[in-house]
């Protein structure tokens, strides 16, 4: 089971997830996607919630809100940091989550620590949790699935793009040796380079 919430302080709104329990974790780690931000409570025990990105967004563009809003969901999951006043809350994106053979049922490190944020979050803020609670809805979601459609969507749209660039480069090559083929005419045609009809003795006498 995977909870949803829907975070609609922006527009668009931001879908954010999370899984019911360690177990359905490594599933969320497997299958996450490239858009995804994943967040949790730095040095305590709390859910991993996930927030999806719009297309071409980056981690640098999380609006402030959205990420008040995750934060404050990770520190409500945490069964110590429910009750703690200014704990750190960790995000880095899905892709610099590192999960090997001899880690734990939801453990994971880092590729890179340096792409590893962090943000504060003074004290549990009912207002905003309660306006996600509203949204709540679980599901039983097919991850392995929705991830193949997602990176098969991927490939399409790099191979149109791929497409497209060659289709260009044609058109261009084809625009210079047009463009070619007019110069050589031009020059052909210009004055200098005609030959006339007519010579210097070439004229007809009437008796």
């Amino acid at each position: 089971m995977v909870f949803y919430f829907t975070s609609s302080v922006v527009s668009p709104p931001y879908t954010i997830y999370m899984g019911k329990d360690k177990y359905e974790n490594e599933d969320l780690i497997k299958y996450g996607w490239l858009e995804d931000i994943w967040f949790h409570v730095d040095k305590l025990s709390s859910a991993h919630v996930y927030l999806r990105l719009q297309k071409g967004q980056t981690i640098d563009d999380i609006p402030k809100d959205v990420l008040t809003d995750c934060a404050q969901l990770v520190k409500a999951n945490s069964i110590q940091g429910c009750k703690m006043n200014n704990i750190n809350v960790v995000y880095t994106p899905w892709a610099n989550l590192r999960k090997t053979g001899d880690m734990d049922v939801g453990q994971i490190g880092f590729h890179r620590q340096k792409d590893v944020k962090s943000i504060n979050v003074e004290k549990k803020a009912n207002e905003v949790l309660n306006r996600l609670e509203k949204t709540k809805v679980e599901r039983f979601p097919d991850l392995a699935a929705e991830k193949e459609s997602r990176d098969r969507e991927e490939r399409n749209e790099k191979k149109a793009q791929i497409q497209e660039i060659k289709k260009k480069e044609k058109d261009e090559v084809k625009k210079k040796k047009e463009m070619e083929e007019l110069r050589n005419y031009t020059s052909l045609m210009k004055t200098e380079n005609m030959s006339t009809n007519q010579d210097d003795n070439d004229s007809d006498d009437f008796m």
